[in-house]
């Protein structure tokens, strides 16, 4: 059932049953299915008993360390159990984690880190190399543990050592309330410094309870991360989602396609969740039509457009599996839309209908609500939205409006049916002598080529016109395709000043660990050359 209520000072919608925080979601789970497994990576298998005894372990040495509700734990790992057990330890004492992209520079990391003012890092080795000099003169990090037995410096610490060994009784503490904090998670920002978004338990609770009812989940479903967990997708989307049903999670350390198609089959995924590109690659892979997936149930994709010659081959190969598009953010902890099971084939470029508990609207730049298929900005509102950034009330004030509408900065219509259609970032939004022309429009066309794998496109400076269409393509391997054919392509569909001017290919698009095409970057190579 749905209520109504408040919520940081908000008017929402929110779930009446509900799970009174995330490490709640874990006990239920235990309770109901102790010995069924719950995750699994490489050669290790957790059931709910084996996994729920680790996160109390790691819980009860965390409060031994001093690590109280509120401080934060920084983790710098790829998709690891230690990180999961942090993540559940952490929910269940009221201490805060925040996930940090592996991928980003020690400078990043240390801004992340003093900035959320973490008390302690786990990481492995590897990772924590070009941090060492940093971390023995830190005024925050009082531990570093490692997840691995080597030990560069003396003043770290083995994670299985140290904090996997038992305690001999359970700490006493408090459970934290649904308000309270639950992560950080850094926004990959393409100006300024990263914003960091104060992710809820009531937040998750929501965005979990949101994919149980609209993909219909529960306790049989088998999922497959190859996302990051240090993103909402892989940490809400699937891990939290997956512990709430009581379903079973197998962990990548990082995307491969053999070995993703291996996985698939030898534990039986029934959900998956990827950006596009991954599906694309896994069904070029010469190993992928070797084997069945008729036990594959849910096929989900976000973070950018998918050809509908592509969602066309994905079910002829997963005959049994609903196709579901998404669209959220960061800072609405995963989903925001869902595409239904059953939709109409002209809907297929939609993101899908508004989840259960989600308040959307579409607003013209004087602040009027849209019409059905006018074009503005999507603004949000709902339990999984968060209530803030961490210390920067300069943003957060930008950033919601009077209402506690987040303003996405994302430019989308409704049609009449409710569904949602993304457009363009609002900063991306091409302005060609007067003329908006949106990214998205452009890419549907350039996806629907047989010999395009992917295709981005953005403004370039243009004396003539202020901007023109530029599209950097990613040709599907062994085609042979010219500047010229992509242009006659897309003339052929598009008005001629949408058409792209210039065409560029490139071996890869630059993305976020989200999978979200990075058109800075893009843009940046233009003005480079």
């Amino acid at each position: 059932m749905i209520i109504e209520g408040q919520l940081y000072g908000r008017n929402v919608k929110m779930f009446a049953e509900r799970p009174a925080h995330i490490y709640e979601m874990l006990v239920d789970s235990a309770k109901k299915f102790p010995t069924k497994e719950a995750l699994v990576k490489d050669n290790v298998r957790l059931n709910y008993s084996e996994l729920k005894k680790q996160v109390d372990i790691v819980a009860d040495n965390f409060i031994q360390k001093q690590v109280k509700k509120g401080d934060r734990i920084a983790l710098l790992l790829g998709n690891e159990i230690e990180f999961v057990l942090t993540v559940l330890a952490c929910a269940k004492i009221g201490a805060v984690f925040v996930p940090l992209n592996i991928k980003l520079t020690a400078n990043e990391l240390i801004y992340m880190m003093t900035n959320s003012g973490a008390k302690m890092l786990i990481t492995d080795s590897k990772l924590v190399k070009p941090l060492e000099d940093w971390l023995i003169n830190s005024k925050f990090i009082q531990y570093c543990y490692l997840i691995d037995d080597h030990q560069p410096s003396k003043n770290m610490y083995s994670f299985k050592n140290e904090l996997l060994k038992e305690t001999g009784s359970e700490t006493v503490y408090t459970a934290p309330l649904e308000t309270e904090a639950l992560y950080i998670m850094y926004t990959s920002g393409t100006t300024g410094l990263p914003k960091g978004a104060v992710g809820s338990h009531i937040n998750a609770i929501h965005s979990c309870l949101n994919y149980k009812h609209v993909l219909n989940t529960d306790h049989n479903v088998r999922t497959l991360i190859a996302v990051p967990l240090f993103h909402v997708t892989g940490l809400i989307g699937q891990l939290l989602h997956v512990i709430l049903v009581g379903g079973t999670i197998v962990l990548m350390d990082r995307y491969r396609t053999e070995r993703f198609i291996r996985l698939i089959n030898s534990e039986k995924i029934t959900f998956l969740f990827n950006v596009p590109t991954i599906y694309v690659m896994m069904m070029s892979h010469p190993l992928f039509k070797s084997f069945s997936y008729d036990f594959v149930q849910i096929v989900a994709y976000g973070g950018a457009p998918m050809s509908k010659e592509t969602i066309k081959e994905l079910k002829n190969y997963f005959p049994n599996a609903s196709m579901h598009n998404a669209y959220g953010a960061t800072e609405t902890t995963s989903p925001t839309t869902i595409m239904p099971k059953n939709y109409p084939v002209e809907k297929t470029n939609s993101v899908g209908l508004p989840v259960p508990v989600a308040d959307v609207k579409i607003v013209n730049e004087d602040g009027t609500d849209c019409g059905p298929a006018e074009i503005g900005e999507l603004y949000i509102k709902g339990p999984m939205v968060i209530r803030e950034y961490w210390n920067n009330k300069e943003v957060n004030l930008a950033s919601f409006n009077e209402d506690g509408y987040w303003k996405s900065g994302d430019i989308a219509y409704m049609d009449q049916d409710g569904f949602v259609y993304i457009m363009d970032r609002k900063k991306d939004v091409i302005n060609r002598g007067g003329e908006k022309i949106y990214s998205v429009e452009i890419e549907n066309i350039l996806y629907a080529h047989p010999k395009i794998l992917e295709a981005a496109v953005v403004g370039i400076t243009d004396p003539l016109f202020g901007e023109e269409v530029k599209a950097y393509i990613v040709k599907k391997p062994g085609e042979e395709l010219t500047k010229e054919e992509v242009i006659a392509f897309a003339r052929k569909y598009l008005s001629e000043f949408k058409a792209p001017k210039q065409v560029e290919f490139i071996e890869e698009l630059p993305r976020n660990p989200g999978g979200k095409i990075l058109k800075n970057k893009l843009i940046e190579m233009s003005n480079d050359q």
